[in-house]
């Protein structure tokens, strides 16, 4: 990973989604492998993932765009819009850690599993 610190966005897949469960009880970023990239990268992305369908810490919220500072599942049919904003819109300062994240994206939308996002 290249992230280098500061404020930080984390993304991992969640394995075994389950509807009932509050993600946002818990942190648990090394349970679903989470990969941090700096939350100004996100800065860039912003107004391009406004109408992207998530839900807020739990199934039953549903909602748009990321929670910056809380909980975010990201589901499959979200991941292709995620992508196509994370390869052009991020700034050259930060795609290193965007190229990881992409293919964290990739994986998860091949195996039609959820992503969880941690924002700062």
């Amino acid at each position: 990973m290249s992230y280098q610190g500061g404020d930080r966005a984390e993304f991992g897949i969640i394995d075994d989604f389950d509807p009932q469960k509050d993600y946002g009880d818990s942190y648990e970023p090394e349970r679903y492998q989470c990969i941090a990239i700096c939350d100004d990268a996100l800065n860039d992305w912003w107004d391009d993932i406004q109408d992207m369908r998530t839900y807020f810490h739990c199934y039953n919220r549903p909602e748009t765009a990321l929670a910056r500072w809380g909980v975010t599942l990201i589901p499959p049919e979200s991941l292709g819009q995620l992508m196509t904003v994370i390869k052009s819109k991020t700034t050259d300062e930060y795609m290193g850690d965007a190229l990881e994240l992409i293919e964290l994206l990739k994986m998860a939308k091949r195996q039609g599993k959820f992503v969880i996002h941690y924002g700062v």
